[in-house]
């Protein structure tokens, strides 16, 4: 098993542990060349994952090499890796915070500003820079949702992940480890987010 799998597993087990993804939820995936990706099968626990676990998907037309389901969002991960070539590892959980505040935001975007930890997230230098984490209403077809998700892409480069309401956070990194950090600090700052509005009544 290559360090990347193994690395992927180790965040599966991670992010099971820290109650990221209760319930069978959630899905992680890594890029394995130009033309697939491996991604969670449906349905299993993912604090318990093994790499035979994980389903090959072809991502030009969401095509899966064996008999096993993938994920229901399979189509999300595919648009994400053939947007950006530079993605090698996407995470998609299911936090109370993050959910929580997907649905407090009423705008287009969850903006982040004033934090230190901003910083965690590749290219961010100053807790001045405000960063804008993309929100999507949830849709249960997959098409549609992955489709209004290009067309915002088409216009606003996505940059770290995005947020569905009522559902979660998906976000990535140019390898497991740096998707990886990206979800811990985003939790932190939606943790951070979730505490001030309480604090300030909203």
């Amino acid at each position: 098993m290559s360090a990347q799998r193994e690395q992927l597993v180790a965040a599966c087990h991670w992010i099971g542990a820290k109650g990221w993804a209760p319930a069978t939820g959630g899905n992680m995936s890594l890029r394995q060349d130009a033309e697939s990706c491996l991604l969670t099968a449906s349905g299993l626990d993912k604090g318990t994952l093994t790499i035979d676990d994980f389903v090959e998907v072809r991502l030009a037309d969401n095509r899966v090499t064996g008999g096993r389901r993938p994920s229901a969002e399979t189509g999300l991960h595919t648009l994400i890796y053939r947007r950006y070539p530079e993605v090698g590892a996407i995470l998609h959980t299911h936090s109370v915070n993050a959910t929580v505040l997907s649905r407090l935001c009423r705008d287009e975007a969850l903006v982040l500003q004033g934090y230190e930890m901003q910083k965690s997230l590749s290219g961010q230098q100053s807790h001045l820079d405000p960063v804008a984490i993309p929100l999507f209403d949830n849709d249960q077809d997959i098409d549609a949702l992955a489709a209004r998700i290009a067309r915002r892409a088409d216009s606003e480069p996505l940059r770290y992940g995005f947020l569905l309401r009522g559902h979660g956070l998906t976000c990535w990194g140019r390898d497991v480890q740096e998707a990886r950090r990206h979800l811990e600090g985003l939790e932190f700052l939606f943790q951070c987010e979730v505490q001030l509005r309480l604090l300030e009544g909203q």
